[in-house]
């Protein structure tokens, strides 16, 4: 920020190409070269001696902390997910602008945590679009008792973008910590920290709101005993079709799985490192 408006406009392209913008592609090209420039260009040992990389981790800190204020602010589901990403780019920055070791391999391990995470949350909103022609949040009630393996997707990578174990995205921002320690840049923690907190208010309230908010214009009120309705009712399920939601499911499973194969992944990026 402030320079970020031409992603949230980019938002009116189909949901798999905003999946590849977003996630893989366009985005990664950007922060995947701040890295190559910090690592190989001018060396971290050299900007941490001088001290010139210092007024980006502020600039990097701001857009961590603005980008997820306004994402709070969208209720539709692509816009929301689209200043998610401006945030979470500005990890990336902000660990290069550290210029540690540990901060470094954790904006690398970012690149790769954050484009299965938000792969995953932008399929799941192709799905739920397919499925249901909605895109705004607050329209979306109850959707996750009647789409519970794209919510359940959703959730995994919301988790995955949020940083808690054991999912892929917390090794990424473990690693950034540490980095953030051995640079003696305690205000990092608290910037981190917050985001931290960001994120949950910002994604977390999805999955809430289609599995435990009852479905737009129904009610329940109380019944006999033994005629409970359940959780999800299996006969009431309604997802995309196949598909749209293996995609997610698969991407969800691979956060799971980077979490626990993240050494070869740290391993390779040692040299890089000087180690």
């Amino acid at each position: 920020m402030p320079i970020h408006r031409w992603l949230p406009s980019a938002m009116v392209a189909p949901t798999p190409v905003s999946a590849l913008l977003h996630a893989v592609a366009v985005v990664k090209a950007g922060v995947f070269s701040v890295l190559k420039v910090v690592v190989y260009i001018f060396g971290i040992d050299f900007l941490a001696e001088t001290g010139a990389a210092d007024w980006l981790t502020w600039i990097a800190g701001f857009t961590l902390i603005s980008a997820s204020v306004v994402a709070m602010t969208k209720d539709n589901l692509k816009a929301r997910l689209a200043y998610s990403t401006i945030s979470q780019l500005a990890y990336i920055v902000l660990a290069a602008s550290l210029v540690t070791p540990m901060a470094v391999a954790g904006g690398a391990l970012q690149i790769v945590m954050h484009a299965f995470g938000k792969i995953t949350l932008f399929f799941c909103a192709g799905a739920i679009y397919t499925a249901t022609k909605k895109t705004e949040i607050s329209d979306m009630r109850g959707l996750g008792r009647i789409m519970p393996f794209t919510f359940a997707a959703f959730a995994i990578g919301a988790l995955s973008i949020i940083g808690l174990p054991p999912l892929g995205g917390s090794w990424a921002k473990f690693y950034i910590m540490l980095g953030a320690i051995d640079a003696d840049q305690l205000i990092v923690l608290g910037i981190l920290f917050i985001s931290s907190l960001l994120n949950i208010a910002y994604l977390m309230p999805i999955v809430i709101r289609g599995f435990f908010f009852s479905p737009l214009g129904t009610q329940h009120p109380p019944v006999a005993v033994g005629e409970e309705q359940s959780f999800i009712d299996r006969t009431a399920i309604k997802e995309a079709p196949l598909l749209a939601v293996a995609p997610p499911v698969l991407t969800a499973l691979a956060c799971i799985a980077l979490f626990f194969a993240v050494d070869p992944i740290y391993q390779l990026l040692l040299p890089a490192l000087g180690k």
